[in-house]
């Protein structure tokens, strides 16, 4: 017997999953078809598409790879079907139809071609490997490119999701919602499935935890009940935002509904560093609604409760005076806070359904107003796009609406409305982010019964993140998975453990417990004076007591009233204690009635 067939003969002895099953890799194409948005609003940059739509991933159509543009395809379907034999030169139409195709690198059937990839490389790199003519002519469309061919949906919430975060490297996402869980997501190890790997519920304070989910400490809580703020050593109400200094890892931002912004050390949990007390009208304790640092980390602001902004300058002997104070900034709460990068634009988004550009060498006035933005959460925020040439927030679900929430991109340069883009039919968009390292835009969504994570991306132009985890199949279960589960009858076992008992038998025990039956009480009988006084035949102390004052007699309930009362008469006219001595000159002398058998005697 050969070696080929010695080892086929000792594999029929195996089961047939016997060594490291292979993986199951998803066709990236074919997964990223799946994940297309049904009806995306386009952006102007997209124009340079002659068909006006962009690839189809789900019409895999065409001879084998490398396949030709799904566009490409659907024009001459039915040139397709009429030629036999060898496949022939397109025409010149076609062939530059092609190239404009391939020069904007969109659809993700066959992957682009260096050429292609050398401009969009260059831009992120910052390198000039191509001419300068053509980095200005693409330069332009995708500085305003935004990935939304392609949606994927993190769930798991069950309401909405009013905190989002994204490490600097794109692969962690952390977000949180109003059901009190705070969910970690990781692309690198998750499927198609999209479940988030650690679920925390954080308890009452201000706690922080680490890359992993982990406790690393609580800051300390403030003392209600002292008046002045800055002797407190730490917020006292709940908190309304918190960032990190971008220049610093270990110095926190905060702002809290007790009308106050700290900044906190992590290396001492036990007191913050510094305490903010915005500039008011009136004295009085005002939330501070929202906050953010610059990007060198040298200034913060915050939004006031009272409508104001008010900027602060880190320096040597700072306190509360702001440096910049802009009065009633909105009518209504400020819910976000943004700093562009170049320090002189500030974005402030508001419940007044308004977004205001600031530009911070002039705050006197806004730069733009963009109206006709609902906003009807306390967290919905404004953001910049990677190369900050875009400005964008998301707007929320109103009652009589029929368009549903929105993330509305504008120009900063025009400061013109540029794009809308629809999220949910009916659920609002509270927070966004376009992380420039991936290239995705994050967009949290939810109402009361739902919430989740919407992340856009485009396999063309985007990087890691969800493509990593949209084309990773499940793994398949095998049949030495399949586990029994055994049932084990353990009678005498402890009740935590035991087998639960019949219904009949709970319903028994039910009708015997007067608790759960909820039996009337029975009445008094046997030996009990006063109610229920007596009724355990035992020496209580009420009935000790009511037997020493006289109160309780075996046969109460056979004397005659007036005779209980008459005998006595005597010991109170003889040794009066109470009422008689003070009516003494005054209290007339009482005469009682003589009964019946008195009078019949003497008549006699």
């Amino acid at each position: 017997m050969g070696g080929d067939e010695m080892d086929e003969a000792m594999r029929a002895y195996f089961p047939l999953s016997f060594g490291k099953p292979s993986k199951s890799q998803q066709n990236p194409s074919l997964a990223h078809s799946f994940t297309r948005r049904s009806a995306p609003t386009p952006a102007p940059a997209s124009a340079s598409n002659p068909n006006g739509d962009e690839d189809d991933g789900g019409a895999m159509v065409g001879p084998p790879p490398p396949p030709p543009p799904a566009s490409t395809v659907e024009e001459g379907e039915g040139e397709e079907e009429a030629i036999i034999g060898p496949p022939r030169p397109p025409p010149a139409s076609q062939a530059e139809d092609e190239e404009g195709e391939e020069d904007a690198m969109i659809g993700p059937p066959r992957p682009p071609s260096q050429s292609a990839q050398k401009p969009s490389s260059s831009r992120r790199d910052g390198s000039d490997d191509d001419s300068d003519e053509e980095f200005e002519e693409d330069s332009h469309e995708d500085s305003h490119k935004i990935p939304l061919s392609n949606e994927i949906v993190l769930r798991g919430h069950t309401k909405v999701v009013s905190a989002l975060a994204v490490d600097h490297t794109g692969s962690r996402v952390i977000s949180g919602s109003y059901d009190y869980t705070v969910r970690m997501y990781d692309f690198q190890g998750m499927n198609s499935k999209l479940q988030s790997f650690r679920q925390l519920e954080p308890f009452e304070g201000h706690q922080i935890y680490d890359r992993d989910g982990l406790t690393l400490g609580e800051f300390v809580r403030g003392d209600m009940y002292i008046r002045d703020l800055k002797n407190t050593k730490g917020h006292i109400s709940g908190l309304t935002g918190g960032e990190w200094n971008p220049k610093s890892k270990e110095t926190i931002l905060t702002s809290s509904e007790d009308g106050s912004l700290r900044l906190w050390d992590v290396n001492d949990f036990t007191s913050q560093k510094q305490v903010v007390k915005p500039k008011l009208v009136r004295p009085s304790r005002i939330p501070v609604t929202a906050c953010a640092w610059d990007f060198e980390g040298k200034r913060i602001v915050g939004g006031i409760g009272d409508g104001s902004i008010q900027l602060w300058t880190i320096k040597t002997g700072w306190g509360s005076t702001p440096d910049i104070y802009v009065e009633k900034a909105h009518s209504d709460d400020i819910t976000g806070l943004k700093f562009s990068t170049d320090g002189q634009v500030l974005l402030s988004r508001s419940m007044d359904a308004t977004l205001k550009v600031w530009d911070l060498r002039q705050m006197k006035s806004p730069v733009k107003v963009f109206g006709d933005l609902p906003n009807h959460y306390a967290q919905t925020n404004a953001a910049f796009s990677p190369d900050e040439q875009l400005i964008f927030t998301g707007t929320s679900i109103e009652k009589n609406s029929t368009s549903g929430s929105l993330l509305c991109f504008f120009d900063r340069k025009k400061l013109e409305l540029f794009s809308r883009v629809g999220i949910s039919p009916s659920l609002s968009v509270i927070r966004c982010l376009w992380h420039p390292r991936i290239n995705q835009v994050f967009a949290t969504v939810g109402d009361k019964k739902e919430g989740g994570t919407h992340i856009l991306y485009d396999p063309s132009i985007s990087q890691r993140g969800a493509l990593v985890c949209v084309g990773r199949a499940p793994r398949r279960k095998s049949v030495d998975d399949y586990e029994v589960q055994p049932v084990i009858h353990n009678p005498h076992a402890l009740p935590l453990f035991r087998d639960q008992p019949s219904r009949k038998r709970q319903r028994e025990k039910i009708l015997k417990d007067p608790l759960k039956s909820h039996k009337p009480d029975l009445p008094v009988n046997g030996p009990g004076f006063g109610g229920r006084v007596g009724t355990t035949k035992g020496s209580l102390l009420t009935q000790y007591l009511m037997k020493q004052g006289g109160l309780i007699k075996e046969t109460w309930m056979d004397e005659d009233p007036r005779e209980a009362i008459l005998k006595y008469a005597d010991a109170a006219a003889q040794d009066p204690k109470f009422i008689a001595p003070a009516y003494a000159e005054t209290q007339p002398k009482p005469v009682f009635a003589k009964s019946d058998s008195e009078d019949e005697d003497n008549e006699k």
